[in-house]
């Protein structure tokens, strides 16, 4: 069973992005349009499962899962679509789980582009950042055991600063 566990921000986590990055990129290769560093570690100072977040973005869906097996001798586990219609999702470390990849085709905009809202939301409102990374600890106090409930207990802030996020950056786009 994984243990929830929040910690505080750990520079090292980018670089861990990084190293995972060179290899994801190898395997993918033709069909790679961009992977981002999204969720929790992906900003600075930010509390988080230290659980490295990755938006893989593909040309072709399909061509990505036939490269299931690359993903597998990578020591990701293949989630398939895993609750998002048009994602697929890999994680890698079981119950010690290091790495997860969110991918999509590229005209999957909605769900590409909450995530990188999102993320860069955080990065440019500490307030909001810190506020999320509390919550986070708390029900990590609360829930260590039970990803649902932790995730029921984020899901409403998840969803409220999303919704800001995406309003921010029409709002600052030239």
């Amino acid at each position: 069973m994984q243990k929830i566990v929040v910690v505080p921000y750990n520079p090292q986590w980018p670089l861990k992005f990084q190293a995972e990055k060179s290899l994801i990129e190898g395997a993918v290769k033709d069909n790679l349009v961009a992977l981002y560093h999204i969720g929790s570690t992906s900003v600075p100072k930010l509390k988080a499962k230290p659980i490295i977040d990755m938006l893989l973005i593909v040309e072709d869906i399909n061509k990505l899962d036939e490269e299931s097996l690359v993903f597998e001798k990578m020591d990701y586990e293949v989630m398939g679509e895993f609750g998002i219609s048009g994602r697929r999702y890999y994680r890698k470390g079981g119950n010690h789980r290091s790495h997860q990849i969110h991918a999509f085709q590229f005209d999957q905009l909605y769900d590409i582009q909450r995530h990188l809202a999102f993320r860069d939301y955080l990065r440019a409102h500490d307030n909001v950042a810190q506020e999320y990374g509390e919550l986070k600890e708390t029900l990590a106090l609360l829930y260590p055991e039970s990803i649902a409930d932790y995730g029921d207990g984020k899901d409403a802030f998840v969803k409220q600063t999303e919704k800001a996020a995406l309003i921010w950056e029409w709002q600052n786009r030239e």
